[in-house]
């Protein structure tokens, strides 16, 4: 069995964010580019389901400009063993994304299909759900815990009211949440083995896919700084403070 993983390229959650002074975006200049968290916990899933002899081949993919192939190339070092590149200049929103997949899908398919729950930088979480819907597969999301049996997939869910348990049919999306795993650290050695692995280069064009915007960011900006706390003695005074800033 084939398990299929998308990865994206997002800026390193220690980094902190900066605004560009013209409210056009994120400034990315010098910035470090890492896979996105959640993708990597998706990842070393999939890996360690390969490991455990239930998939035979882990497949990473990425959409965008050839940066991402330092995110690819890393999917490799960790244990991926292949890699495909979805090559776009455009930015993609989720419906989008996920109608790149199924064309994927329909040329490797694979039995599983694993997604980080979301990206920290747009924080959609909508392309595994789409996905699932396009292929007209069962999914499960925000997953903790994955088990695979005879073509089945048993997922403990990360639901507001605590965890629920659920039982799909392969193949399937599957998006997953932090607590899954924690990702293994990639060595020396591997990142050697890694540029000698296949990386493959398709274009939208080549898969039939057209790119469709139905959001238009037209400015970002920072959050308001934190103002500074203050001091008191007792709780009466705090109950006072707190009047005058209209809070109770």
């Amino acid at each position: 069995m084939k398990i299929l993983v998308g990865i994206k390229r997002v800026v390193d959650y220690n980094v902190r964010i900066r605004v560009l002074p013209d409210g056009r975006g994120v400034d990315t200049d010098g910035v470090k580019m890492s896979i996105n968290p959640f993708d990597e916990i998706a990842l070393e899933e999939a890996l360690r389901l390969r490991e455990a002899g239930k998939a035979d081949e882990v497949i990473v993919v990425s959409a965008g400009a050839d940066e991402c192939q330092q995110q690819l190339r890393t999917g490799l070092a960790m244990g991926a063993d292949r890699a495909i590149q979805i090559r776009t200049s455009e930015p993609l929103q989720p419906l989008s994304i996920a109608r790149a997949f199924l064309k994927l899908i329909e040329r490797e398919d694979p039995g599983l299909v694993i997604l980080g729950k979301q990206a920290i930088d747009d924080d959609n979480s909508q392309t595994a759900q789409m996905l699932a819907a396009l292929w007209n597969r069962p999914q499960a999301t925000f997953a903790s815990k994955v088990e695979l049996n005879n073509g089945t997939a048993a997922v403990t869910r990360e639901v507001d009211a605590g965890l629920e348990m659920i039982e799909i049919d392969l193949p399937a999306v599957i998006s997953v949440d932090l607590r899954l795993n924690e990702p293994r650290f990639v060595k020396l050695p591997e990142i050697m083995k890694a540029k000698r692995k296949p990386l493959d280069v398709v274009s939208l064009d080549e898969l039939g896919v057209t790119v469709e915007g139905n959001l238009n960011v037209i400015h970002f900006a920072p959050p308001p700084k934190r103002q500074k706390g203050v001091m008191v003695e007792d709780a009466a005074q705090l109950v006072q403070e707190l009047k005058n800033r209209g809070l109770i």
